[in-house]
């Protein structure tokens, strides 16, 4: 059988491409988009050079507060045309609006809902992790203290989230 490489999620449906397996074989294709909504410029460029040492493709779209991400997610001003992402990674103590107010307005949006967040904080209080959860994030990750160990968290989240898990489209 011969297999055409096409990048077009329409041609993959009309050559039948799409079946139980149909998000791997459309993110094989095309890379998968990240938001990464966090203001330490360190944790940033970490979360960056992790997802560069991948072998996945992945475009990362980065928000500094709370209002740029929903910005971003909602389509308004500057980011009236920015992607739906694939994944959310989300940091708790951000300006303007903190990652829980962010989270709750993700979560209560029929649009967005279906996106996976992840709370990547370096906050470990149980009442910030029991608030995640009752604002249905989808997993909370305590940021590693050394380097090699936070790499090592940010791959382990891309292979669960974007290579072993299926995701709403």
């Amino acid at each position: 059988m011969k297999i055409q490489k096409s990048t077009d999620k329409e041609d993959f449906e009309r050559k039948g491409f799409f079946g139980a397996d149909s998000q791997l074989n459309y993110l094989v294709m095309k890379p998968a988009h990240i938001l990464l909504v966090e203001d330490n410029e360190g944790d940033i460029l970490l979360t960056l050079d992790a997802f560069e040492e991948s072998k996945m493709k992945t475009e990362i779209s980065v928000a500094r507060n709370g209002q740029e991400a929903l910005d971003m997610l909602f389509k308004k001003g500057a980011y009236k045309d920015a992607k739906k992402p694939d994944l959310i990674l989300l940091d708790i103590n951000i300006p303007i609006f903190n990652g829980h107010e962010v989270l709750k307005k993700i979560k209560a949006d029929p649009e967005l809902k279906m996106i996976p967040v992840v709370m990547l904080t370096t906050s470990s209080n149980p009442k910030d992790v029991t608030l995640a959860f009752e604002n249905h994030t989808n997993s909370y990750v305590n940021k590693p203290l050394q380097m090699e160990d936070f790499l090592t968290a940010i791959l382990k989240i891309e292979d669960f989230w974007l290579k072993l898990s299926t995701l709403a489209e």
